[in-house]
C-alpha cells in the first residue's frame, strides 16, 4: 500500500525526536484525520436535505425513541451530548422549522416533551439513507470481516471515553 500524510509525518518525526516512541501517531492521527474527513462527508450528506449535523443529531435520537418518536430535553442532552442551554436552543431551532413539536409531559406539569413531525420524520430517514449510502462508498474496499475488525477495535479504544459523557 502506498504511503500517506501519516506516514510522512511519523518519518519526519522519527528523523527530529529519535528519542520518542511516535508509533501512537501511525493509528491516531489517521484516527483524527478521518473523523474530520467524515465529519466533512457527513456535512454534505445532511446539507443535501437542509440540515446541520446537529439537527440530525437531534431528529435521529428522536427517531432512534420509536413511536411515538418523543424524549425530554434531558434525554436528548443524554442522546447528544450538549448542554441543557444548547438543547433549548436546538429544539427551539428545529420546532420553528416544523421538525420537531413540544407537547406538554404527562406525568410533570412543567415539563415538556420533544416529539418528531411527520415532516422531521419524513427529513431525517431520507437524510439517514443518504448517509448510509455515503459511507458504504467510503467503506467500499473494506470486506465485511475488515470491517467487523475494525469495529471492533475502535470501539475497545472508544471505550474508556464513554462514561466520561
Amino acid at each position: 500500500m502506498a504511503a500517506d500524510d501519516v506516514d510522512r509525518i511519523v518519518s519526519a518525526w522519527r528523523r527530529e525526536r529519535p528519542d520518542l516512541d511516535v508509533t501512537p501517531l501511525e493509528v491516531l492521527s489517521r484516527v483524527s484525520r478521518l473523523a474530520r474527513r467524515l465529519d466533512r462527508a457527513r456535512g454534505t450528506a445532511f446539507a443535501e436535505h437542509r440540515l446541520d449535523g446537529w439537527e440530525f443529531d437531534v431528529l435521529s435520537a428522536l427517531r432512534r425513541a420509536g413511536t411515538p418518536y418523543e424524549l425530554s430535553p434531558g434525554q436528548l442532552v443524554s442522546e447528544t451530548l450538549v448542554t441543557s442551554g444548547t438543547m433549548t436552543n436546538r429544539v427551539d431551532r428545529l420546532a420553528a422549522r416544523g421538525l420537531v413539536e413540544r407537547h406538554p409531559a404527562p406525568n410533570d406539569r412543567r415539563g415538556v416533551i420533544v416529539r418528531l413531525t411527520p415532516t422531521g420524520m419524513t427529513v431525517v430517514d431520507a437524510a439517514l439513507a443518504d448517509l448510509i449510502a455515503h459511507e458504504e462508498a467510503l467503506l467500499g474496499d473494506l470486506g465485511s470481516t475488515e470491517r467487523a475488525d475494525l469495529a471492533a477495535l475502535l470501539r475497545r479504544l472508544l471505550h474508556p471515553f464513554e462514561g466520561d459523557a
